[in-house]
């Protein structure tokens, strides 16, 4: 299945790795970066209910944060933790030590320029989408 094609790849939220890259990070990498996670500077765990299922998951991911906003690039397009926190409306995320709630979630797509979000998500945000949300 190339990008194009993906169900990830939606509109203002391109995909910007390849699908066999996203498989090989979720089934190897992952699974190998989780127990160092919550030491790992620049990682966090986004903790969210599956739509149909409720199943709780988590999920590694880099976010940045600018007061009281976090941001989260979309490389890897509109994933299902993305579509979950979405649909739940709320989230909590592992930050360091750190437990945060976000609310009011929300997607920026490609190409946004806005100056509320912290630098480096403002440069992410030139080529792919991104996940956004205020903290509580």
């Amino acid at each position: 299945m190339s990008k194009r094609d993906h169900p990830n790849n939606s509109p203002g939220v391109p995909m910007l790795f390849p699908p066999w890259f996203e498989r090989l990070q979720i089934k190897y990498m992952n699974p190998m970066l989780r127990p160092f996670s919550k030491r790992m500077p620049g990682m966090g765990v986004i903790k969210h209910r599956g739509r149909s299922s409720g199943k709780e998951y988590e999920t590694l991911v880099t976010p940045y944060r600018k007061g009281r906003v976090l941001a989260i690039g979309l490389a890897h397009g509109k994933t299902n933790w993305v579509k979950n926190v979405l649909a739940a409306g709320e989230a909590d995320i592992q930050i360091g030590k750190e437990s945060l709630h976000l609310v009011n979630t929300r997607i920026l797509p490609a190409g946004t320029v806005d100056h509320t979000l912290p630098r480096m998500a403002q440069v992410v945000a030139k080529r792919s989408g991104v996940f956004v949300a205020d903290i509580a």
